[in-house]
């Protein structure tokens, strides 16, 4: 049996914290063998509390999931030149995941009294100081969630552009462009919603934490805003890899959200803008490549392991759809209509709250039709700019929202 803890705190962290008394920024880096990319992180951040908050009374939490890689240690070397800014580098105790790295850095921040939060990814590339400057600013301006804005390759967070952004838009009516980003500005308030709920024994402990973070501050009323931070560039995970676990628990959680949000979601009709807020970072994503062979060779696979699942799960004629795909041969015709993949997440969310023993096997069975999905937004975005790309994600964004009724008409009935 897994161990509840009360707090993610370690009694020498407790300790470490109470000789600070108090601090008006609390700045958190989760990580877990982060190798040598934490340096950069923590430098960044140090210059970017320099630099904006000079008169600020801030601590650097490197929140450690027991790496045993060299990443405490090199945290631990990075000196930070400034009378105002602490560096604390801690183990949490948990549930292994980022969730519980930042149980441990909110917890830190309540007991300090600050007013103002930020996380940082560990392996970021391209963080710089305004990162630092656009998450905290609109914190101490009013609102209680800063989302990151990002400049993304069309390719990168896959995730994002296939399930989250689109369910958190049709879902909850805001349009939060990155729901899952990983790096956020967070008020005292927030964070003390946050730690009050009890949800840091599940996978919100683990790779859920993010859309845990927004979607609940959507639904509790609090003032949400996006931030420009300029490009993201940082441990690329290519869709065609191993990315099993991490889907898992991110639609996992959405989906769970889903049921326990219902009484919200079930009366929202349309989406609207989020304030977007910041200085603009003129940044770059630099473009990759993902082996679409792997993509639909990973779903023909899937047909044959799982079709009999899909029968009941999906929808007869969308069921068609995949089949005639999984029979085919090529890749560079390979198409998925986006009414199609709607009516799937669907039916799968409403499957997954019917089948309470077996949702992580529910889940996993998505996963050979969410690579089907990545192969044909590929072949989609082939010939796109970065402005089509984004219209395009708009545009799916909003069949989602369209196909909201499709949603009630099955939800609670296993599709």
């Amino acid at each position: 049996m897994t161990q509840r803890f009360s707090t993610a705190l370690r009694p020498t962290l407790r300790e470490r914290i109470e000789t600070l008394d108090h601090a008006d920024i609390v700045i958190g880096i989760p990580t877990y063998h982060s190798g040598p990319a934490v340096i950069h992180v923590i430098e960044s951040v140090a210059r970017g509390l320099e630099k904006h908050f000079r008169d600020a009374k801030a601590l650097i939490l490197v929140s450690d999931g027991g790496s045993t890689d060299d990443s405490r240690e090199m945290a631990e070397q990075v000196e930070v030149d400034s009378f105002n800014i602490e560096k604390i580098v801690t183990i949490y105790r948990g549930i292994p995941g980022k969730g519980s790295g930042l149980r441990a850095i909110f917890e830190a921040a309540r007991f300090l009294r600050a007013e103002a939060v930020a996380v940082f990814d560990s392996d970021l590339v391209s963080i710089t100081s305004e990162w630092v400057k656009n998450l905290i600013d609109p914190v101490f301006h009013g609102y209680d969630l800063v989302c990151p804005y990002y400049r993304r390759y069309k390719f990168d967070g896959t995730i994002t552009n296939t399930i989250a952004y689109n369910l958190t838009r049709a879902l909850y009516g805001k349009r939060v462009r990155q729901p899952i980003g990983g790096d956020f500005g967070v008020s005292r308030k927030l964070l003390t919603h946050y730690l009050d709920q009890d949800v840091w024994e599940s996978d919100v402990a683990r790779f859920g934490i993010d859309i845990y973070m927004t979607v609940s501050a959507i639904v509790g009323g609090f003032a949400v805003c996006q931030a420009r931070l300029g490009a993201k560039i940082h441990g690329r995970k290519d869709p065609a890899a191993d990315l099993g676990p991490m889907f898992q628990q991110v639609v996992g959680t959405i989906f769970n959200l889903m049921e326990s949000n219902e009484d919200y979601w079930r009366h929202i009709e349309g989406s609207r803008d989020v304030d977007l807020v910041g200085s603009e970072i003129r940044q770059d994503a630099p473009s990759f490549e993902i082996d679409r062979q792997s993509l639909v060779d990973y779903f023909r696979l899937g047909f044959g392991n799982f079709q009999g699942i899909w029968q009941q799960v999906l929808d007869e004629r969308d069921y068609a759809v995949f089949q005639e795909l999984a029979a085919g041969n090529g890749i560079d015709a390979f198409a998925l209509p986006i009414e199609t993949w709607v009516r799937t997440v669907y039916r799968y969310a409403a499957a997954f709250q019917v089948t309470p023993r077996q949702r992580i096997k529910i889940l996993g069975t998505l996963i050979p039709l969410y690579h089907a999905r990545v192969a044909s937004l590929i072949n989609e975005l082939k010939d796109k700019d970065a402005e089509q790309s984004e219209g395009l994600f708009n545009d799916q964004a909003e069949v989602f929202e369209q196909m909201k009724d499709y949603l009630q008409s099955v939800w609670k009935k296993g599709g």
